[in-house]
């Protein structure tokens, strides 16, 4: 799923992965500052539940935006793929000011909404200014090429890390979540030497990458996100690793960033605050 085009005189919205874990109660910095880009108590928030399997993760999330004051959370219950057609729902997208995706399963969500109506309207909205968040399986859900599934591990391995299409915000970024706490760097750096050409964003817990529309990362959150930099990649030997092999990559840029910190995606430049 390609990113739509972008509309003329318009600004995209925001694209928010967030790590999993979010604070949503003693502090939750990340969820206020996605309420406030989307425009504060009087914003509209679509919730989609779909890649938990927890029947009250939606109505959960209801609670926790109205407690933060938003008058107008719907959950969208996208259970199946005929759901992913129901005029009523994608009506509310279609005049939402953003939507969050809940954590759980991403293959949930690529196999109930790729290639439907909603996956379409939410590429849409969010090139015409809709901002999209999403926690754990929502935040790798986001890019075109998703990580579905892998392994723990620091050393890059061909059956570290699976690929699927996801939903297709951006294709300059492939995402990871729980980064630190579930040692995820092998099966990143595997993703990319794949797909050297994108950018990898490894989420800590209650860490969030709120990316702006030129494409500019800053950190919100306690935690830190691992920038994964492979413009200059010189050499890989993955076309050459069975199985199990470790694989060597020589030339990889690696950027540590905490709260405040920022990645130019354009001229690929990281700077502390």
């Amino acid at each position: 799923m390609c990113p739509a085009d972008k509309i003329k005189n318009t600004k995209r919205g925001y694209i928010i992965p967030i790590g999993g874990a979010e604070e949503k109660l003693d502090n939750p910095e990340i969820l206020d500052r996605f309420v406030e880009i989307c425009g504060g108590k009087s914003a509209r928030i679509g919730i989609i539940p779909t890649a938990s399997e927890l029947e009250d993760t939606g109505r959960n999330y209801e609670k926790l935006f109205r407690k933060l004051g938003i008058k107008h959370a719907m959950v969208l219950p996208f259970e199946t793929r005929d759901d992913c057609e129901h005029s009523e729902y994608l009506d509310y997208i279609d005049k939402s000011d953003g939507v969050f995706l809940t954590g759980g399963n991403q293959l949930r969500l690529s196999t109930t909404l790729g290639g439907t109506a909603v996956a379409q309207l939410i590429r849409r909205r969010n090139a015409a200014g809709m901002h999209v968040a999403g926690t754990s399986a929502g935040a790798a859900f986001m890019p075109e090429h998703m990580i579905a599934g892998g392994y723990e591990g620091a050393t890059p391995s061909p059956d570290l890390v699976t690929m699927a299409p996801g939903l297709g915000l951006t294709n300059k970024f492939i995402i990871d979540q729980h980064f630190r706490q579930r040692d995820r760097l092998g099966r990143l750096l595997t993703a990319l030497a794949y797909n050297p050409f994108a950018v990898g964003i490894g989420l800590d817990e209650d860490t969030a990458a709120f990316i702006d529309p030129s494409d500019e990362l800053e950190v919100v959150g306690s935690g830190g996100i691992t920038v994964i930099d492979p413009t200059d990649l010189s050499y890989s030997s993955m076309d050459q690793a069975r199985r199990g092999d470790p694989v060597s990559l020589i030339g990889v840029k690696l950027h540590i960033l905490v709260a405040g910190g920022r990645f130019d995606v354009e001229s690929r430049e990281a700077a502390a605050e």
